[in-house]
C-alpha cells in the first residue's frame, strides 16, 4: 500500500479522553459506498480504513481530494493518524515554514535516526528536531519530505497514536510500572508459544520496527552487506532493506543450485523469508534454505506474521523471527506492536542478544503494551477459530464456478512441514475470479464485509491487495506472478454459514 494519507478534519482538542463508538463489525461491517473513510474499527487508534468500492481504492491511490478528505483513519505507517497529525501540525505551527512537514517520534534517538537518514539523502537540506508535548518531531523541507516519509513508513519507528493521545491530554497516562508489567506478561506469553526463554524476545512499536532492529544488528555484525530476499514479500519487508539499509536482491523461486550460486557470489548479510508470503501464501523450503545459508555462515530471518507461531515452528531453522503483533496476535485492529525473537539454537544467539540490545532505541509504549496484553489473552483459542473459519471459506470458494483459483497455505507442502501438532493454516487467503477485472470489481463492490488494509482482525477484512501495495509498480508485480485483480481476505469470527452467504451473493451478483 502506497501513498501518504493527510486526513482532513481535526480530532477533538479539549476532551480528557476519547470515546470509542462500539460497532459489531461481525454483524454490521463497513462495506457500502457511504462508509468510505470510516475507521475500522471505530477507534481513534484504528489501523484500517474503509475503502468499500473498487473506485475508492483507485481514488485513494490517485490521491483524489474527495476520497482523501473522507478518510478518518489510516494504517499507521502509511501516514499520520489524526492524533499524530495534530502533534505534527502543532510542531509546524511553532517551528515550521511553508511546505515543511513534521514527523513525530517517541524519543530523541529514533528521531535522530530519521534525521540521519534524511541527511544522507539530502545532506544540504533543512532538517531539525523539536520537542512537542514530550514527543520528538523531525521537521523537514519539501524536498526532503519523501525521504522522511520513507523512513517513517518502512521502519515503523514513529510515535504511536496512544502516545499522541496522552501527549495531547486526551487519554490518561498509565504508570510506567503497569507498562513494564504488561510487557513482561506479553513476553511470557510469547515465550510459551515459541518455546524459548523470555530474554530472547524483544517488543517493538511495530512489526517493521522489529525487522529494522534486526537489520541494524546485522549492520554491526556484517557491515555494508546487503541481504537476499526469497519469495515475493510484503511491500515494506521488500522496501526496508532496499531503501533504508544496505540494499537487497530478490529471488522469487530459486532452485537449490541458483540459491547456492547467489549465496556463494553475493555472501549476503542474511536471508529473509516470509512464512507464508503475502499475498501469495506460499513458503519456500525453510529447512533446506537454512542449511544452505548456515553452511556458509549466513543467518536466516523469518516473518511468521501470517502463519503465526501458534501454527508453525520456525525457530529450529530461522535465527531471528519477527512478527507484526498488530495482526492476529492482537486481533482487534487498533494496536500497533511487533516482536523480535532470537532462536535458542542459533549459533549467533549470544551475539544477537548483545547487538539487538545495543541498537534498540525504542520499546513498546506503556499504553500500547497494556492494550496488547488485554487483547492477546485469548490468542491461542482465537487463532484456532480463525484457522477453522478460513479453511471453511477456502473450501467453499474452491467449489464455486466464479472462482478461478484460491491461494491458501493448505496448498503448500513447505508450510505443512513447519506446522505444529493440531494447528492450522492461519486466517488469510487470496483468490482470483473468472471474468477478469469487470467481474472482480462487481464482486468487491457488493461484498458485505469490511473492506480496507490490514489483516488478522476478529472481523473479516478484504482488499484488492496488489492495488494497495504496488499501485505504482503493477507491471512489475504481474511479472512476479502477482496479478492486479487478486482479492485478499482476512477471515474473521463471523458464523460460517452467514459469512459464506455474503460471499455467495457477491459472487453471484
Amino acid at each position: 500500500m502506497r501513498g501518504f494519507f493527510r486526513p482532513q478534519g481535526r480530532p477533538q482538542s479539549t476532551a480528557k479522553s476519547i470515546n470509542v463508538i462500539e460497532r459489531n463489525l461481525l454483524k454490521k461491517p463497513f462495506w457500502e459506498a457511504s462508509d468510505l473513510g470510516k475507521a475500522i474499527p471505530q477507534s481513534p487508534h484504528a489501523v484500517s480504513v474503509a475503502l468499500p468500492r473498487w473506485e475508492d481504492v483507485l481514488a485513494y491511490e490517485e490521491k483524489d481530494p474527495a476520497c482523501i478528505n473522507a478518510l478518518q483513519s489510516i494504517y499507521p505507517r502509511f501516514g499520520l493518524n489524526p492524533l499524530i497529525k495534530e502533534i505534527a501540525e502543532k510542531a509546524l505551527g511553532l517551528h515550521g515554514q511553508l511546505l515543511h512537514t513534521a514527523w513525530p517520534y517517541p524519543n530523541i534517538k529514533t528521531a535522530q535516526k530519521a534525521q540521519r537518514f534524511c541527511q544522507r539523502i539530502h545532506p544540504k537540506n533543512y532538517t531539525n528536531i523539536h520537542e512537542i508535548s514530550g514527543l520528538q518531531c523531525l521537521i523537514v523541507d519539501a524536498e526532503t519530505t519523501p525521504a522522511a516519509k520513507a523512513f517513517w513508513q518502512h521502519t515503523g519507528f514513529g510515535a504511536s497514536s496512544r502516545q499522541a493521545a496522552i501527549a495531547l491530554n486526551k487519554e490518561r497516562s498509565p504508570s510506567s510500572n503497569a507498562g513494564a508489567k504488561a510487557r513482561e506478561a506479553i513476553k511470557s506469553q510469547l515465550s510459551k508459544i515459541y518455546g524459548c526463554e523470555p530474554d530472547l524476545i524483544q517488543l517493538h512499536p511495530s512489526g517493521m520496527a522489529s525487522l529494522a532492529t534486526a537489520l541494524e544488528a546485522l549492520k554491526q555484525l556484517k557491515p555494508k552487506k546487503s541481504v537476499l530476499q526469497l519469495g515475493f514479500p510484503y511491500v515494506d519487508v521488500l522496501k526496508l532493506p532496499q531503501v533504508i539499509y544496505e540494499g537487497s536482491q530478490l529471488l522469487l523461486n530459486p532452485d537449490p543450485a541458483e540459491l547456492i550460486n547467489q549465496l556463494n557470489t553475493q555472501k549476503p548479510a542474511a536471508l529473509i523469508v516470509e512464512l507464508p508470503s503475502n499475498p501469495m501464501l506460499q513458503c519456500l523450503d525453510l529447512p533446506l534454505i537454512s542449511k544452505l545459508a548456515h553452511d556458509r555462515g549466513i543467518p536466516v530471518i523469518a516473518d511468521d506474521t501470517i502463519g503465526s507461531a501458534i501454527n508453525i515452528d520456525p525457530l529450529p531453522y530461522a535465527d531471528l523471527v519477527f512478527t507484526s503483533l498488530t495482526k492476529s496476535f492482537a486481533g482487534r485492529g487498533d494496536i500497533l506492536a511487533g516482536s523480535l525473537v532470537i532462536s535458542p539454537t542459533s549459533k549467533w544467539k549470544e551475539v544477537f542478544k548483545e547487538l539487538i540490545q545495543s541498537v534498540s532505541t525504542v520499546d513498546l509504549f506503556d499504553a500500547d503494551a497494556i492494550a496488547l496484553q488485554e487483547a492477546c489473552k485469548d490468542v491461542t483459542d482465537r487463532i484456532c477459530q480463525l484457522n477453522k473459519a478460513c479453511l471453511a471459506l477456502k473450501l467453499r470458494l474452491e467449489s464455486h464456478p466464479a472462482i478461478a483459483r484460491v491461494l491458501h497455505p493448505e496448498l503448500c507442502p513447505n508450510f505443512k512441514s513447519l506446522m505444529r501438532p493440531r494447528s492450522g493454516f492461519g486466517s488469510l487467503l487470496s483468490f482470483e475470479l473468472n471474468g477478469g477485472l469487470a467481474k472482480t470489481k462487481s464482486f468487491y463492490n457488493s461484498l458485505k464485509v469490511c473492506k480496507g488494509p490490514s489483516l488478522g482482525t476478529n472481523f473479516t477484512l478484504a482488499c484488492p491487495y496488489v492495488l494497495l501495495a504496488h499501485y505504482q509498480e503493477l507491471d512489475w508485480a504481474a511479472k512476479c506472478g502477482v496479478p492486479t485483480e487478486l482479492i485478499r481476505v482476512s477471515v474473521g469470527l463471523e458464523e460460517h454459514e452467514e459469512l459464506w452467504e455474503r460471499f455467495q451473493k457477491a459472487l453471484n451478483n
